[in-house]
């Protein structure tokens, strides 16, 4: 999914220099307090996660005896669409699946990257669903000065860095755009269908692309919109094109998102659920987004210990007074530090949290103390992270990325589709049933077809 900062074009409704700028090229908040995410709300015309969507969780979570994701209690991910329907339908044994991506700019990672997966992570282990992961390397090369090669490669290796996270490799689809396109002839077709269903002019008032933007740029949203249409993964879902998706991501791609839940009914197929986290602040504050290409902003995970004591101590935007005296007296702002930002992120114990956050605002906290106490939690997290990165091997990853036939597609059974005002079967029909029919009927968009241009005589599109 997109995050470069370096598009230059806005959405004119979001360049007023009264507001946040927001959109999936950039992130700058007016306020040292980051962006007001309660006005962004208003703006997307998304729905703020509330107590009726928590109680859902809390409802299903107790039948598991699992506890609540602390980026749901504490605000992390504040906003969704139709969340609570998806939460509905589990609850009624209908099926849902996953998608999140990344667009890969840099070789290493750094801790904001890691949010949608954490979170993702925990969404596949308690719900037990399927999840596709798409790599934008096409969408890199596009709006970036670098090399197609660089773009696929940066992507495997990012790859590795999401595969580390600890995804079921029964459940979870990676796929490179450069690379999966043109081996998969239901995701293109659907692109295409989609492509076909927005104007120009549609799409330039959703993103902000001028006159000078390249082609690739336009065509590009309808790439990140299929994936959240189930029938473009016939090998995880059997043929079956009305499987809910819910996507995790961080707020700034919900313009792609807006434009993929106007074109599905056109497509006659399900509109995709979202929920949306906030942006994870740069060492220098919470006014813009950690950037891949500054390394004074982020901790990477290919990040050293001591390179992670060292950036946090010395780039680490402070909440405190410039004296201890001060800070005993006045006491530090919770609000703009980023060291407890950071926990807010990454620490577990909740009541250790709390406290670290009353002690530091009553000024019995020292700025030091609070940032050695990051230090810890970082060191780690990223720690770890590193161990279980460096396991991922080649035939892992070929796990994760080939096109075969995953054992939970056994568990989704297409429905009857009318096809000259009489119902045809799809695979729900007994196997022996299935074999008998084949020699006589055309191949159906949803039958898996490795071959882009193979049978396309035989298909009448949508």
């Amino acid at each position: 999914m997109a995050d470069v900062k370096d598009q230059e074009t806005k959405t004119p409704e979001e360049s007023s220099t009264s507001e946040d700028i927001v959109d999936p090229w950039n992130v700058a908040a007016t306020s040292d307090k980051g962006v007001d995410y309660q006005k962004l709300i208003v703006r997307f015309g998304s729905s703020a996660i509330d107590a009726d969507v928590l109680s859902k969780f809390e409802r299903i979570l107790a039948k598991k005896d699992k506890k609540m994701h602390p980026f749901l209690t504490r605000g992390i991910f504040f906003s969704h669409r139709e969340l609570g329907q998806v939460l509905d339908m589990y609850e009624q044994g209908k099926p849902f699946y996953l998608y999140t991506g990344r667009g890969p700019s840099s070789v290493a990672m750094h801790l904001g990257h890691l949010i949608p997966f954490m979170f993702t992570k925990w969404l596949q282990e308690t719900f037990d669903v399927p999840l596709v992961i798409q790599l934008t390397d096409d969408e890199k090369f596009l709006w970036k000065d670098m090399k197609i090669e660089e773009c696929n490669k940066l992507g495997y290796e990012n790859a590795k860095d999401i595969i580390a996270c600890g995804f079921d490799p029964e459940k979870t689809f990676i796929f490179s755009d450069l690379d999966h396109i043109g081996s998969c002839k239901e995701f293109y077709w659907n692109m295409v269908r989609f492509q076909k269903c927005v104007t120009f002019n549609q799409v330039k008032g959703c993103f902000g692309f001028g006159d000078s933007d390249c082609i690739g740029k336009i065509s590009f949203p309808a790439i990140q919109a299929v994936p959240s249409f189930s029938s473009s993964f016939p090998h995880i879902f059997n043929g079956c094109k009305d499987v809910a998706c819910l996507i995790p991501c961080a707020i700034d791609q919900d313009p792609y998102f807006r434009m993929t839940r106007d074109v599905a009914p056109k497509l006659k197929y399900r509109k995709p659920a979202l929920i949306h986290s906030v942006f994870f602040p740069a060492l220098q504050g919470a006014q813009t987004k950690m950037s891949a290409s500054d390394a004074t902003s982020s901790i990477f995970l290919t990040d050293t210990a001591n390179q992670i004591k060292k950036k946090i101590n010395r780039y680490a935007f402070s909440g405190g007074r410039d004296t201890a005296e001060e800070q005993r007296k006045y006491g530090g702002n919770c609000e703009v530090d980023v060291s407890i930002q950071y926990l807010k992120f990454f620490m577990e114990d909740d009541d250790e949290l709390e406290k670290i956050k009353k002690d530091y605002a009553s000024g019995e906290l020292m700025t030091g103390h609070l940032k050695a106490r990051l230090i810890e939690v970082l060191q780690k997290l990223v720690g770890k992270h590193q161990e279980e990165r460096a396991k991922v091997d080649e035939e892992m990853l070929k796990k994760f990325f080939t096109i075969r036939r995953y054992p939970c597609a056994d568990n989704f059974k297409p429905r009857e589709e009318s096809v000259g005002g009489k119902k045809k079967k799809g695979k729900s029909k007994p196997k022996q049933q299935a074999k008998e029919a084949k020699d006589s009927q055309p191949k159906q968009q949803g039958d898996s077809q490795p071959s882009l241009h193979s049978q396309i005589d035989s298909v009448s599109l949508n």
